[in-house]
């Protein structure tokens, strides 16, 4: 058994020391990229200016004759990268695919000082996790990197939700996980061809009327993917990492992108994946706090003073658990209106210190 006193030492002579806590930094929306098409590197610049992660994929959305030209893509995005406020990531390929060794090894030795994360597709267990760790250390200690690399983790099968807790758990690289959706109904035998979001079939229905069996009844479609998403929330809660929503594909359907978007947001997800430009106003709507919300937080903290006992508030009960959920509240919209005066001065906080 490792010891806990060895969990945070170097996993290679000469790789930097692994971080103590996660870097919380607003990720609302990871917005992806082929950087395999030289005319979408090409917006790299402007796309970087309006979203939280610019995520170059190098994954399933690449062809397999178009593998190395991404990687090429990912090298020329990240020797020109100059953002301090929007994260790089990248996704590479499967642990198990020809492409997933090289793309972690030119990542890490070509622009490794640029990435925040790299993404880890079809994990499956902590294995997973312990051997990219010992492997990206390795390649850390190379190019002299003096932090490390982290590593977000999707969930895209039933025996990676099975062990969620443990890859939550498995090293001190580990920044989050992602949902993904479409793998995981395949895996899991789900009868879906949808990209995340509901299904019509998937519902329940009102009783029947009294002596009317036959009579039409109201029914109301339900979510497939609660249960998956709040126990991943939990899982990354309990060991300190962010939970995120993965991708919505039926990308002309922006009212049930938002829908599935908010869902993940209340079950206490930190962001989404968008697709497409049109899906990058719905994360940042969705995932930035209502200001009617901050202002309700703010008057509830203001009014508990020490925050413990119970009040009446409006009709409502509050007390020291009503502080803690409103804390949460207010602590997101200090964090995202640091960096956009608009929403500074929508949650009230412009010309004030953050």
């Amino acid at each position: 058994m490792r010891s806990p006193k060895d969990f945070f030492r170097p996993l290679a002579v000469g790789a930097p020391e692994p971080l103590r806590e996660i870097p919380v930094r607003p990720s609302r929306m990871i917005h992806f990229f082929p950087p395999s098409n030289a005319k979408m590197v090409s917006k790299v610049p402007d796309m970087a200016a309006k979203v939280d992660v610019l995520l170059a994929n190098l994954e399933d959305a690449v062809p397999a004759d178009e593998k190395e030209a991404a990687r090429a893509g990912l090298v020329e995005v990240g020797r020109a990268w100059d953002s301090t406020d929007t994260q790089l990531w990248t996704r590479v390929n499967a642990l198990d695919s020809p492409w997933g060794l090289d793309d972690l090894t030119t990542a890490i030795t070509e622009v490794g000082d640029k990435l925040d994360v790299v993404m880890i597709p079809k994990v499956e267990g902590p294995e997973d996790i312990h051997y990219v760790d010992r492997l990206l250390a390795q390649l850390e200690a190379r190019a002299g990197l003096e932090r490390p690399v982290l590593v977000h983790a999707l969930l895209e099968t039933a025996r990676g939700v099975a062990n969620v807790e443990e890859i939550c758990a498995a090293s001190p690289r580990m920044q989050g996980l992602s949902l993904g959706p479409a793998d995981l109904a395949a895996n899991r035998r789900m009868k879906t061809t949808r990209v995340g979001g509901g299904h019509p079939g998937y519902l329940v229905r009102q009783d029947p009327v009294e002596g009317a069996p036959e009579a039409a009844r109201t029914t109301y479609q339900q979510d497939l993917w609660h249960y998956t998403i709040a126990r991943m929330v939990d899982a990354c809660a309990a060991n300190g990492i962010l939970p995120y929503y993965g991708p919505f594909g039926d990308i002309a359907d922006t009212v049930a992108c938002e829908d599935q978007f908010r869902n993940a947001y209340l079950l206490g997800c930190v962001g989404a994946w968008s697709l497409h430009p049109v899906q990058i106003d719905i994360a940042k709507r969705v995932f930035s706090p209502d200001p009617a919300d901050v202002a309700h937080a703010r008057r509830v903290v203001e009014a508990m003073g020490d925050g413990t006992g119970a009040i009446m508030l409006d009709g409502k009960m509050e007390d020291d658990a009503s502080v803690k959920q409103c804390l949460v509240i207010l602590s997101l919209a200090e964090e995202l209106a640091e960096g956009d005066p608009e929403l500074a001065e929508r949650y009230g906080l412009a010309g004030s210190e953050a």
